[in-house]
């Protein structure tokens, strides 16, 4: 296979581990901000050698940093509307302001719209009506966040441009968006249904609201949540706009946080113009105000800290001794792919671990029949690294996310109890995956 040795004895490769071991233990312990421990870590780093600092911001997705922050600003100026108040009324109603009814539509609308958009923009756009609905029923938010990451990270596992790492899957692999709908879409289903009937059962049957309080959401009137109409007109726009240029963005040869970063200047600019030129910057100091910072710079440290034990060669380490132990068995080993995928990826970014993982699925081509042979581990690749997301809180970016903005609204969001109700729930889902993967492929 190709690649350079690692050598696990060096100073770079015990310190970036030391570093990434270290920096997990502090985020578990919750003891200091995770934001504080990543920047931390990322600092050590470079300063210990592991990385230069260009190598360093190399390893920061830009990207990704992009999309949350115009996603988050779009999010928080079309708030100042009612939109997302309207809309959380018109869906308690729905469903007759039943908690248990909303914990499913919720899950299912987030599972739909992750497949189609990045599932980081998804759950921002239904975090805030989520805490509209639970404010207005008196219920806790934090069961209807929970169910909403794993719907996310499920959800998006579906299709070509529902999480980062099919996009880095299709690329390398040349498949097509309708090669993902058609292999992955049918197991996502399946595992969605199961996982809702899940989610009811661990918190839909505990969850209550009074009847006087579900009496009052039913007599709101949803069309008095809108506060600005122009505000309104304009963020149906702008989220419109900017969701279809996101299904067609590779198209537009755009990235998201230019998608994102645009809108969020034309939601701005739209905020703006009614108001006499002395208010405007106040205005966009509010807008940057809903910027979830610290979990910005939480994400740079963590690319940083991944991107050094990603240069040390760990990743590179352990995709070739998973191989190896396989021994050359076409089955075995994407059993191999799907399990470690979702083990590594419930711990890691999954980003890093897919893109080491493809060169060596590439080398391995040949030994298995050629590239036509390899789509099966290609899906057992996506499946493992999307699903295994679910798997604790730095799993996946989205998780982070929600994370963040829940403690902006004042809801804690524990890493060690996340963990404990969703690693079984991922371990589950992956188990469902490989059912499918051995009756339709092998």
């Amino acid at each position: 296979m190709n690649g350079p040795p690692v050598d696990t004895h060096s100073f770079g490769f015990v310190a970036a581990c030391a570093i990434f071991l270290g920096t997990y233990v502090f985020i578990v312990s919750e003891r200091v901000n995770r934001a504080v421990i990543a920047m931390l870590g990322a600092g050590l780093v470079i300063i210990l050698g592991v990385l230069t600092q260009e190598q360093a911001i190399r390893a920061v997705d830009f990207n990704t940093l992009g999309l949350l922050a115009g996603m988050m600003m779009i999010v928080g100026v079309a708030r100042k509307s009612g939109l997302f108040g309207y809309i959380a009324i018109r869906a308690a109603q729905l469903v007759k302001a039943s908690p248990a009814g909303i914990l499913m539509a919720l899950t299912l609308v987030t599972a739909v719209f992750s497949a189609f958009l990045d599932n980081v923009t998804t759950v921002l756009l239904i975090v805030p009506v989520t805490f509209i609905i639970c404010g207005e029923l008196k219920v806790s938010p934090y069961p209807f966040l929970v169910t909403e990451i794993f719907a996310g990270n499920i959800g998006g596992t579906a299709t070509l441009i529902g999480d980062p790492p099919n996009i880095l899957i299709g690329s390398a692999a040349h498949l097509p968006f309708n090669a993902f709908v058609v292999n992955l879409a049918p197991v996502v289903a399946v595992i969605l249904v199961l996982q809702m009937i899940a989610n009811h059962f661990i918190w839909g049957i505990r969850l209550a609201a009074a009847p006087e309080e579900k009496a009052r959401v039913m007599r709101l009137k949803s069309a008095e949540m809108i506060i600005d109409r122009w505000l309104l007109w304009c963020s149906l726009i702008v989220i419109g706009a900017v969701m279809v240029a996101f299904v067609f963005a590779r198209q537009l040869h755009l990235e998201a946080a230019t998608i994102a970063l645009t809108g969020a200047a034309v939601m701005m600019l739209c905020e703006t113009l009614p108001h006499h030129h002395h208010r405007h910057p106040e205005l966009v100091t509010g807008a940057f105000h809903e910027v979830e910072w610290i979990t910005l710079f939480f994400f740079v440290g963590l690319f940083v800290v991944v991107g050094g034990v990603e240069h040390a060669g760990l990743l590179r380490l352990a995709g070739r001794e998973l191989i190896a132990l396989t021994g050359g068995n076409k089955a075995v080993t994407a059993y191999g792919i799907l399990w470690s995928s979702a083990i590594f990826s419930a711990v890691v970014d999954n980003i890093p671990f897919v893109a080491t993982m493809i060169p060596l699925m590439k080398d391995m081509a040949p030994a298995l029949g050629g590239p036509a042979a390899m789509e099966p581990l290609w899906w057992s690749l996506a499946l493992g690294a999307c699903l295994g997301g679910n798997g604790t809180l730095v799993g996946a970016s989205a998780n982070l996310t929600v994370a963040g903005l829940a403690e902006k609204n004042g809801l804690r969001f524990s890493f060690v109890k996340f963990t404990l109700a969703a690693l079984p729930l991922m371990l589950a889902s992956v188990a469902v995956a490989q059912v499918y993967l051995m009756w339709r492929y092998f």
